[in-house]
């Protein structure tokens, strides 16, 4: 298993520091404790309280959220509270105990619509995953718990889940304003029951996390490297707003082509040749200048 490592990262509030973590340490739920009577149903929550300087604890997907008191300040103790979190739960300790009094933080989900009128993007307002995942059928769909339940609903084609949303692809069989309600409460309610979006255990899954991409990246050739980096900074946020997502597949240096899987919204949009062609390759073209002469695309 993976072990689990701290990140510190500061906040807009200089008295709350949150220690984000490479997996998951709840089941895409959120709590918060005000004191240590509050945290009887968190044994990680309640270790923390007992350094005297911890005033709120914070828990969710993928990070612990701490403020303290003004005895001290961030930079003397940080590292600590960092390396006390890593142990303990590389040593098995247990983060939440199922209870139902549990102070959970209530999950909302929003509908958004993208650039493709086939799919619409789910918004919740928390983490569900760490990598980008597309499933274009219920037998791919093995990895992902949620997205096998969503492929029981029959007018669900494809499923894309990243960060905190999901975009689902229906069958023209439906219109949206038949069901769009029914698959943001379906969401919603899974998210909030805590139950399992992708499988940490499953191959797909290990081979999208952050070690095995880095990895992965520093076997490329330097060209490569670069539009990765640019796919990655320029490109990425924009179609991830669209509810998709862009992978960079290969460059060949004799024809000067670049191949990328175009996944989510992204994925059969009618305005993605255009959006490739005079967005992308542009960018490519410009900021590569000799190296590149075309970008196609894979659906994904």
């Amino acid at each position: 298993m993976t072990p689990y490592k701290v990140t510190i990262q500061e906040t807009s509030n200089n008295t709350i520091i949150k220690f984000e973590l490479n997996q998951f340490i709840t089941q895409h739920q959120s709590f918060e404790f005000n004191n240590i009577d509050e945290a009887k149903s968190s044994p990680l929550a309640q270790q923390l309280f007992y350094l005297p300087f911890v005033k709120k604890v914070y828990l969710t997907s993928n990070f612990v959220a701490i403020e303290r008191f003004n005895i001290v300040e961030w930079k003397d103790v940080q590292s600590e509270v960092a390396q006390q979190i890593e142990e303990y739960l590389n040593n098995g300790g247990t983060v939440v105990e199922n209870t139902d009094n549990t102070k959970k933080v209530p999950v909302t989900v929003y509908a958004e619509s993208t650039p493709n009128p086939s799919v619409l993007k789910f918004v919740a307002n928390k983490k569900l995953v760490t990598a980008a995942y597309e499933f274009t059928s219920i037998d791919v769909a093995k990895p992902s718990p949620l997205a096998t339940e969503l492929f029981h609903l029959p007018f669900v084609k494809s499923v894309f889940i990243d960060e905190n949303y999901v975009s689902v692809t229906k069958y023209d069989v439906a219109e949206w304003q038949e069901i769009t309600n029914e698959l943001r409460e379906f969401i919603r309610t899974y998210i909030e029951n805590g139950k399992e979006i992708v499988s940490a255990s499953a191959p797909e899954v290990i081979e999208n996390t952050t070690e095995k991409i880095d990895a992965h990246f520093e076997t490329l050739d330097d060209t490569s490297k670069e539009i990765v980096n640019i796919l990655e900074e320029y490109v990425k946020p924009a179609v991830a707003s669209d509810g998709g997502n862009i992978q960079f597949e290969s460059y060949d240096e004799q024809t000067k082509t670049v191949k990328v899987i175009l996944q989510g919204a992204c994925s059969g949009c009618p305005s993605s040749t255009f959006t490739l062609k005079n967005g992308i390759e542009n960018m490519l073209k410009e900021m590569l200048k000799g190296k590149v002469n075309t970008v196609e695309a894979i659906n994904g």
